[in-house]
């Protein structure tokens, strides 16, 4: 196809530098632009032919994706980390850009999953609840060390309760700790409210989901967890199956191994020396792995189907830690399972062997 472009764009606060080449490689334009939604819309509508585009994934691509999506017959917002770059190679804006157009040419980007045209206000309330989430913590890890640091053991949450905060604040000597440890309150009590409100209005949302009826009716899946995964997914049909969710979870096992075959008899035939596992994927998405762990963790605490299958596991002779694991893929299994079909969980349909 003569008409097919391969553009490549390096995008930065105030520019983008944008190569184009043809099908057959041959570079037949470099730009730099303003980092402008018009002028990168005129520069677009003057080429022709089919138009395949790459850029990185950064602050500007959910945007940048958002916006030529439409407009052009391909978007690959790829991996940064994954590009094929060599140590001590020349690098500037023009060259990135060139080396985008050619690994979208080749067909060595790894792209970073943006479609999710539906679920936007779900996705950025989650997000909102996940940062307050972590800024309460933060704070709270705070105020134990200054604790800490005074030599004052303060285990448990009652150093974070209104009502015995006096007592505490008595054992600090120093005027300028303990007025730091007063802000500290002050911003963990407004973080607390923060994350209440932002808590409230995401399941709101959740609620105009089919899905979070049916993620909701899977054990230790509650109405919190189920409106992060819909955020955190988007959709289901992402994923052709469960092994995908497992690596994009980084409940995904690592093995290596050598010498698959042998000779036998003059045959050639499949060692059967089992691979060696050498732990999960390290590449994953920390906040969905969390999730699913978190899920499990809640499974082992309450009697039902999930503890049952936990509790086989740990009796047919696997390591609580591994048989924990188990417990977290076939959460995520099933979770993918059921969104896909519509149905809700059933656990006569639990099947009982590991995942």
């Amino acid at each position: 196809m003569s008409s097919l472009k391969y553009i490549g764009l390096d995008v930065h606060l105030a520019t983008i530098s944008i190569a184009v080449l043809n099908a057959s490689g041959k570079l037949i334009m470099e730009v730099t632009i303003e980092n402008q939604a018009t002028a990168l819309l005129d520069f677009l509508r003057g080429l022709r032919g089919a138009l395949h585009v790459a850029l990185e994934e950064g602050t500007y691509a959910e945007w940048l994706y958002s916006l030529l999506a439409p407009r052009v017959a391909r978007i690959v917002v790829c991996d940064p980390r994954q590009n094929p770059r060599r140590r001590g190679e020349k690098k500037s804006d023009r060259l990135d850009a060139r080396k985008l157009a050619e690994w979208l040419r080749l067909g060595t980007l790894k792209p970073v999953y943006h479609g999710r045209p539906q679920g936007h206000a779900l996705r950025e309330l989650a997000r909102s609840y996940r940062t307050l989430v972590s800024d309460a913590t933060r704070v709270m890890n705070r105020l134990k060390a200054l604790y800490r640091g005074r030599g004052i053991p303060c285990a448990g949450a009652r150093v974070y309760a209104p009502r015995f905060r006096p007592q505490w604040l008595e054992q600090l000597r120093e005027a300028g700790v303990r007025q730091r440890a007063e802000l500290l309150y002050q911003q963990l009590d407004l973080l607390l409210a923060l994350r209440r409100q932002a808590r409230g209005a995401m399941l709101a949302e959740s609620r105009r989901y089919a899905a979070q009826k049916i993620l909701c009716s899977i054990p230790s899946l509650g109405p919190v967890r189920a409106a992060l995964l819909m955020a955190l997914l988007g959709t289901p049909h992402r994923f052709r199956g469960k092994r995908q969710l497992w690596t994009y979870a980084g409940l995904a096992l690592v093995t290596r191994s050598s010498a698959d075959y042998r000779l036998a008899n003059g045959e050639l035939v499949r060692s059967r020396q089992p691979a060696l596992v050498l732990g999960l994927n390290a590449n994953h998405n920390h906040e969905l792995k969390a999730l699913f762990k978190d899920a499990a963790a809640s499974a082992l605490a309450h009697p039902g189907p999930l503890r049952e299958f936990y509790s086989t596991r740990v009796d047919q002779g696997m390591k609580p830690e591994l048989a924990r694991l188990t417990l977290a893929r076939k959460i995520a299994a099933i979770a993918l399972t059921l969104w896909k079909k519509g149905e809700r969980f059933n656990a006569e349909h639990l099947k009982p062997q590991a995942a």
